[in-house]
């Protein structure tokens, strides 16, 4: 099924007015410049935020609708949300907390042999790195069998190692999901490896210009990797 939105909401510096939609199996990648509105954009998808005006639309359902005052809580949504900073249970080992939402506990086995977890199934949160913990969120997210995946710069505070080995990971996660993947990323090279569609946010707007100098300033062996995959901008409507 197809997410869809468009939405406006007065922030502090600017007027956030946006509108796109993302359909099952795709990864649509926001980018841009931080404090564009990225996060605000995800979590008025997520029902953390509301819009001060516009429409939420997952398939035939309607989780937003100012007009019709529909705000469907975020429990109702039944989405996957991973943040950038890992939330995890402390008190928790690596599987109780990846189990605690899950649907099926045999699939929490799964994840963490695909994401290489889980000879740390036992270890709490503190004992692991930061790349181990972030798999684990991933892995937590997945287990309840969201219907949407919103993943806001899951991987921006770790090493640059680490990091490409999740996205690398990441990548192959997607082809094997059929819902639609929202990521939120200000990292070019990042955004043009991993999506299928790309939708460049500056000031709470899409600006295709900013997209295009960005990709003007990327080496031309990742220019390259990216044309050869053929990602969409995200288009307006």
């Amino acid at each position: 099924m197809n997410i869809s939105a468009s939405f406006k909401k007065r922030l502090k510096y600017f007027d956030l007015d946006i509108s796109f939609s993302c359909p099952s199996e795709n990864m649509m990648v926001m980018i841009g410049p931080s404090g564009g509105g990225k996060t605000t954009i995800i979590r008025m998808l997520a029902g953390l935020e509301s819009p001060d005006e516009g429409k939420v639309i997952f398939g035939g359902e309607v989780w937003f609708d100012s007009f019709r005052l529909i705000n469907l809580s975020p429990q109702k949504r039944l989405l996957g949300y991973v943040f950038q900073d890992y939330t995890l249970f402390p008190h928790l080992n690596l599987y109780d907390n990846a189990a605690f939402v899950a649907t099926d506990k045999k699939e929490v086995d799964e994840l963490f042999d695909l994401f290489k977890i889980n000879h740390l199934r036992k270890r709490k949160p503190h004992m692991v790195s930061g790349g181990e913990r972030q798999r684990c969120a991933i892995c937590q997210a997945l287990a309840r069998h969201p219907r949407l995946l919103l993943l806001d710069e899951p991987f921006s505070a770790l090493d640059v190692i680490t990091r490409r080995g999740l996205r690398e990971e990441l990548k192959i996660l997607k082809g094997t999901l059929s819902c639609p993947i929202i990521y939120v990323t200000h990292d070019i090279n990042e955004a043009l490896f991993l999506a299928d569609e790309i939708l460049p946010v500056v000031d709470g707007k899409k600006d295709d210009q900013w997209m295009q100098r960005m990709i003007s300033r990327v080496p031309s062996a990742t220019v390259s990797t990216r044309a050869a995959r053929e990602p969409r901008l995200a288009l307006v409507y």
